[in-house]
């Protein structure tokens, strides 16, 4: 008998692939001839064409995420929860054969009989469902891409088209046309901070963070097309990133975003003076104090320029985030006084809302004749919102900021082994926690602020920030080489993979792995993490550099204690692996014989175990 073996899981990950392994040995058993279907994003997916429809004698739907099911109409089909195929593929099929019933009209999307009842996105006249989408998160490296990637798979495997622009951190990269957005359905945007809208205007949107995108990419595709709201000619006020319309709960817009969007932008200017002023060190550690020499340049192009440049540029581009364009001037001019006044980046990050909320108030309320009305944007808007960002900066948060700033530093040049260990333990484990997510950026800018802010001991919590970042990913790998009968196929795959990403300090490597056991893969995460936090800290370890991984390494004088950092990451390194191999439970899916008819003993094959 030819039957078609249709698997489909919400995240799109494990549920989804080990059903269809064990449906397709089990179909193997009976005998029968088997096209598998697997919407995962384990393995691309290949749709049934229309011969093998034809010749189908049973089409078998194991899902619990929605499947098209208008091209079955007219042949025997069986629905269920894939939930219920795992246990016992073989009673599953058998139940399939008696109870299907024939598809007499098109159904939709669905995942069983009765959601195949309710209401779903059909496609329009003209085909099949188009949607475009941005994906954006503030680094501009991992996020990005991966979220990209996801939704582009779940679309496919949903028969939709999409078109996915990144705004990573080399720029917008597959740049959506004029002629693409004008004929998308929705428009999905899954941003962690603050991208141009203008162009999507009187579009259907959607908005939602990477992190969703990536671990719920079919709902997110699914939720765009039914829950989109229009977007108005101008650009998203605040008021409708919080009105819960249009956006995902959890999307994650208001000051966290604002925040993220800062850091985004002075990520490269933190990088790029850190590493300059590493590399004024090759000719010595002081060698930069003798004026005209290429030390002394290297510093004073890292050190007296690019480190000052930081917190204006956090600054203006929170308040960018917050009123558009005219919230750079006033925020670059708070940041600037917050520097100058020694707030660092703590007064930045006030001055950017300050200047960021009340250019958005003047832009707004302000009202003016007409005749007048265009000196606003480029006169009265820029100094009024200029002069009350600095009247406030001076007069009232600069001071107590400063003092804050000053006992901070004070702490962190003074603290004993104790507290370091312990300040390292807590960043370690925050980085370790979400994985790219808000406790994650926490840590993160936490780390970068003080590096930007410089001073004695200021370059440790980055270090350890640093290597904790890289312990889950090059853990996950570890463990998926330590423990290979209790990985799949695709998991080893994805651990050989986790291991490069763990290696240049993207920790969304290990993301795959704790979508589907979360419980196991953060708790020994965290543990791994803080470890090598505290480490990185007891060591007196510091970097230069906020990015780059171990490739950071290579930059002389980038990283003081070489060895001992390297020991620090190792040990959290085994720590996660061998942990995770240890807790892990279930076997890899591996055939030993040959597929054998239904009367072949079961212990003559390996069971499936799902976690």
């Amino acid at each position: 008998m030819n039957v078609i073996i249709v698997t489909a899981c919400p995240s799109g990950m494990a549920t989804a692939f080990l059903a269809a392994k064990g449906l397709e040995r089990a179909a193997a058993r009976r005998g029968w001839k088997a096209k598998v279907e697997m919407h995962s994003q384990l393995e691309p997916l290949v749709l049934a064409d229309k011969a093998t429809i034809a010749a189908a004698d049973l089409v078998v739907i194991a899902a619990s995420a929605p499947v098209e099911l208008e091209r079955f109409t007219g042949k025997r089909v069986y629905q269920a929860p894939i939930a219920q195929a795992l246990p016992d593929p073989d009673a599953f099929l058998a139940q399939a054969e008696s109870q299907a019933t024939t598809l007499t009209e098109p159904a939709g999307r669905g995942a069983t009989q009765a959601e195949a009842q309710a209401p779903a996105p059909q496609p329009g006249a003209g085909g099949p469902k188009k949607l475009v989408a941005i994906t954006a998160c503030p680094t501009g490296v991992a996020h990005t891409f991966m979220a990209a990637e996801a939704l582009t798979q779940a679309a496919k495997g949903l028969g939709y088209g999409i078109r996915v622009e990144t705004q990573g951190s080399v720029g917008a990269q597959n740049k959506l046309t004029a002629e693409e957005i004008q004929a998308a359905d929705a428009v999905v945007l899954a941003t962690d901070i603050e991208v141009d809208t203008s162009r999507f205007a009187g579009k259907r949107v959607w908005r939602t963070s990477t992190g969703v995108a990536l671990k719920k990419s079919t709902q997110t595709i699914q939720d765009a097309l039914e829950k989109a709201q229009v977007q108005g000619g101008t650009a998203p006020t605040e008021g409708a990133e919080h009105n819960g319309k249009g956006g995902a709960a959890g999307a994650r817009r208001g000051p966290y975003r604002h925040l993220l969007t800062g850091v985004s932008f002075m990520l490269p200017m933190v990088v790029a003076g850190g590493l300059l002023i590493a590399l004024s060190f090759v000719f010595g550690i002081e060698a930069f104090k003798q004026e005209g020499t290429l030390a002394a340049t290297l510093m004073k192009v890292g050190g007296g320029t690019a480190f000052k440049l930081m917190v204006p540029l956090l600054a203006g581009y929170i308040a960018y985030s917050i009123a558009d364009r005219p919230g750079i001037t006033p925020g670059m001019i708070g940041g600037y006084l917050a520097s100058d006044l020694g707030a660092g980046f703590l007064g930045g990050i006030l001055a950017g809302f300050i200047a960021g909320y009340t250019a958005r108030a003047l832009s707004r309320y302000l009202k003016l004749p007409a005749s007048v009305e265009s000196l606003k944007p480029i006169l009265l808007i820029p100094l009024v919102s200029s002069l009350l960002t600095g009247l406030v900066m001076i007069y009232v948060i600069g001071t107590p900021v400063a003092a804050v700033m000053a006992g901070l530093t004070a702490f962190l040049k003074n603290m004993g082994s104790g507290n370091a260990i312990m300040l390292g333990m807590l960043l370690g484990a925050m980085m370790c926690f979400d994985l790219g997510g808000p406790v994650n950026k926490a840590a993160y800018t936490f780390g970068v602020g003080l590096l930007a802010e410089g001073g004695a001991g200021a370059q440790m919590p980055m270090a350890a920030i640093m290597a904790a970042g890289m312990v889950p990913a090059l853990g996950m790998g570890v463990a998926s080489l330590l423990a290979r009968s209790k990985f799949s196929e695709p998991e080893r795959e994805a651990g050989k993979a986790s291991l490069v990403l763990g290696l240049c300090f993207i920790s969304e490597g290990a993301i795959p792995f704790m979508a589907k056991d979360p419980f196991r893969v953060i708790p020994t995460c965290m543990l791994g993490g803080a470890i090598t936090g505290a480490l990185s800290m007891y060591f007196g370890v510091q970097l230069m550099a906020p990015h780059g991984g171990l490739f950071v390494l290579l930059i002389p004088h980038a990283v003081n204690h070489v060895v001992l950092y390297l020991l620090a990451i190792a040990i959290g390194t085994g720590v996660v692996g061998g942990g995770y191999a240890l807790v892990k439970t279930g076997k890899a899916e591996i055939l030993e014989t040959p597929p054998q008819p239904q009367s072949a003993p079961v212990a003559a094959r390996r069971t499936i175990a799902s976690n």
